[in-house]
């Protein structure tokens, strides 16, 4: 009897297979040899990029003393750089470098989840009206002259009450079924995009307004550490509970009886994934604004690389969202004297690109 590990499927398709098997075993290989280089340079990708947005900008800074600074506070050595450097460094592109990394990965993470849940390629975070929750909480706090606290805090108020108004009023027809839920979350967005509309009509036009429709195109600019640590636990609880459960989300693609049959409760598991991407997503766009486009186009990119096994897929998503919008908001503060929006890059970025995927995947998305 021959050593299995030395069977021709560790090289090569064996000869006494039908033809049709031999060729999907060659392309499987083919594939592994392919994914696992791109799957691991997805993973450095980020360091790369993090590092490169520490020196550029509108003041230069050299790598040498980036680097210097970042371990000074480690490592005690002499001060070779200027305090402005240490200023625009630690204070100014770090926090908001950060800021790019937690809002890209939950914003992923968050659109991953959900179209898993729902079994749709069209969904994105916002699809329970979250993000028009948020602009309307925003907007009524920036009205009333309120300090960024508490925008931010209203903004996260305003989120979650849309998702909630979402799930009680798909609870009213009692069907059960997740279409009654989207189009739920239909009628919440444009309610709460209807009253975001109001408050930019009864707001000042030169002082409130720019303010209002700047915070809802999404930027990053006045993030401080402050922020983050206050959407840290939401993030880390969401995003925590959707890589722990991951696995489920690859039974509800089987469909409702299927996942019935394995014993997956569905209204637990329902609950416990919107209540999840809810509090990813709120909390991103409470420090962020409205930024469109991440939640949808980068889970199909961890597609491309991983296949549509959560297990892989969910990792792979969180990487190159926080790659992603970290690189959109590098361009956004460097590519003219003034700043561009975030919403406007990423809906430049992802809107063509997502016309792409549709064009190349002609038979199916997962």
């Amino acid at each position: 009897m021959n050593n299995p590990l030395e069977s021709p499927l560790v090289t090569n398709t064996p000869s006494d297979l039908p033809a049709n098997i031999q060729e999907d075993i060659s392309r499987l290989i083919q594939k592994m040899h392919f994914t696992l280089p791109l799957t691991i340079l997805f993973y450095i990708l980020p360091f790369a990029i993090i590092f490169w947005s520490l020196f550029i900008g509108r003041y230069e800074v050299d790598p040498g003393n980036v680097l210097r600074i970042l371990i000074s506070p480690v490592v005690p050595m002499e001060h070779t750089w200027s305090s402005a450097e240490e200023t625009i460094v630690m204070q100014v592109r770090l926090p908001r470098i950060i800021a790019a990394v937690m809002v890209g990965a939950a914003l992923s993470m968050a659109g991953a989840a959900y179209q898993g849940l729902f079994k749709n390629p069209l969904v994105s975070p916002d699809i329970l009206g979250v993000s028009h929750g948020a602009g309307f909480g925003a907007a009524v706090a920036i009205l009333l002259s309120s300090s960024t606290w508490l925008i931010q805090v209203s903004a996260f108020a305003g989120g979650t009450v849309a998702v909630l108004c979402t799930y009680l009023l798909s609870r009213l027809y009692r069907s059960g079924q997740i279409l009654v839920l989207v189009l739920s979350g239909v009628i919440v967005s444009a309610f709460f995009q209807a009253l975001v509309s109001i408050t930019k009509y009864l707001a000042d036009p030169y002082e409130k307004l720019p303010t209002i429709v700047f915070w809802l195109m999404g930027s990053l600019s006045s993030v401080r550490y402050s922020d983050l640590l206050a959407i840290a636990p939401a993030m880390l609880l969401g995003g925590g509970v959707l890589l722990l459960i991951r696995w489920r989300i690859n039974l509800l693609s089987l469909g409702s009886d299927e996942a019935q049959t394995l014993g997956i409760d569905l209204k637990r598991i329902t609950k416990i994934i919107v209540l999840c991407a809810t509090l990813l997503t709120a909390s991103a766009v409470c420090i962020s604004g409205i930024i469109g486009w991440v939640g949808l186009v980068v889970p199909h990119l961890g597609r491309m690389v991983t296949g549509p096994d959560y297990r892989r897929l969910m990792p792979m998503t969180i990487v190159i969202g926080a790659s992603y919008l970290l690189l959109m908001d590098d361009l956004s503060r460097t590519l003219i004297s003034t700043e561009i929006p975030l919403g406007i890059l990423t809906a430049l970025m992802g809107a063509p690109f997502f016309a792409y995927l549709l064009w190349r995947r002609k038979t199916g998305w997962s």
